[in-house]
């Protein structure tokens, strides 16, 4: 068997490329998703501006904040998704993660300082640490193995989509609320709220996940240690492509930076969510046709593309072009990524291996979100995203020059 990153997937039969071929809990799954997503997104296309013109927190805060919050949502990523193998059910840990960040949401329009926005940020990731992994390996459980790609890229567009409506809501009811950012951060917690609704009443999931004797002896190590080579493989994958980005905060910065009014800022997400949702499903289609690789170098080369275009704009129109690259990357690489995950673990540690792989890539975010915020202090924006290309071309030339040894 080859290596997954660069080995060639059992072709999945046309006809079964239908996304009427999926399984229900699929559409559920990424309907809770839309829902939590356009609630978080509203106040994530609004949260660096409101910190930086409102509280008055600086670029490194704000690097710090978006990067302690990410790694501390990886951090308990790990956690879930072994308990969730260690119970043998998903469905409670994702009704505990949404819930949580349903609840934090209020918070956001009634902070007034800079620890009540780290507080509640931090709440709020940590609730999607606890609801990411069991919701990856259920995606899993409950899809045939040659359509992981297509299940992954489909919950991904719907999240996706749900990151496009977020920005898009902020900018209309910052417009009709006439800049009110406070009032607009409260229009969030509505489908915050459909998203709890949804998850209790239409997503299910098998009785039992199967379970390794690993799994049924507690939340230890011992369950890493049957993880495949092939699946670190995936994890030092993800570590490298998440060291060349960095939060999507900066992008909102950017924009706001070249002269975006800030009624318009939410227009960058908009843009960038817009185009992975249109391409998630496909790029998760081609992942269960073509080899790995291709996609995977596709979505470094689009990364550079991205960061090159952010660091010399000068316009808006510029800034939202380099957005829309940023989405295409995203869309070529984050579900690929997640299948790669998925074909490499077993059932009954698939939790584990989402979540493992999660706090590495949480780890390498942070690190990439305060080396971004340190830059954009120091240097300015434009060195800030050259050294995002400069990472994602040694990435690229890295996977292109790497050669497993076959496998006997």
């Amino acid at each position: 068997m080859t290596d997954p990153p660069t080995g060639h997937p059992v072709p999945v039969p046309p006809g079964r490329f239908l996304y009427r071929a999926l399984p229900g809990g699929i559409w559920a799954l990424g309907c809770v998703s839309l829902l939590m997503d356009a609630s978080s997104e509203l106040v994530h296309s609004l949260l660096p501006v409101y910190l930086s013109t409102v509280i008055g927190a600086s670029m490194v805060t704000i690097g710090v904040i978006e990067g302690v919050a990410e790694a501390a949502a990886a951090v308990t990523r790990v956690f879930s998704g072994a308990f969730s193998d260690h119970l043998g059910r998903r469905r409670p840990l994702l009704v505990l993660g949404y819930g949580l960040a349903a609840l934090v949401k209020p918070v956001f329009p009634l902070a007034s300082t800079i620890g009540w926005v780290f507080a509640a940020r931090l709440v709020d990731r940590i609730g999607k640490g606890i609801r990411g992994a069991p919701r990856d390996a259920l995606v899993a459980d409950i899809t045939p193995p040659r359509l992981r790609g297509a299940a992954y890229g489909l919950r991904q567009a719907l999240d996706t989509l749900g990151a496009f409506l977020g920005p898009l809501l902020a900018m209309c009811f910052m417009a009709w609320l006439l800049d009110d950012i406070r009032a607009v951060l409260w229009i969030a917690v509505i489908p915050a709220l459909l998203a709890v609704v949804v998850l209790v009443s239409a997503v299910h999931e098998p009785v039992t996940v199967p379970q390794t004797p690993a799994a049924r002896s507690g939340l230890t190590l011992a369950a890493a240690r049957r993880l495949p080579r092939r699946y670190w493989h995936v994890v030092a994958l993800g570590a490298v492509f998440t060291l060349a980005r960095f939060s999507e905060a900066f992008l909102v910065l950017r924009a706001r930076d070249v002269g975006l009014a800030i009624g318009y800022v939410p227009l960058i997400m908009v843009v960038m969510n817009a185009v992975y949702a249109v391409f998630a499903y496909p790029a998760g289609l081609l992942a269960d046709a073509l080899a790995p690789r291709r996609l995977l170098v596709i979505g470094l080369g689009v990364l550079m593309a991205a960061d090159a275009l952010l660091a010399l704009a000068v316009s808006p129109v510029q800034a939202l072009a380099g957005a829309a690259l940023w989405g295409l990357h995203m869309a070529c690489t984050q579900g690929l990524l997640a299948k790669l995950v998925a074909d490499t673990a077993r059932s009954g540690l698939r939790g584990t291996a989402f979540g493992i792989f999660n706090l590495v890539v949480g780890i390498a975010l942070l690190l990439a979100s305060l080396t971004a915020g340190v830059l954009w202090s120091a240097c300015g924006p434009a060195v800030t995203f050259i050294v995002g290309a400069v990472f994602a071309a040694l990435a690229a030339a890295g996977l292109l020059l790497y050669r497993p040894r076959a496998r006997g």
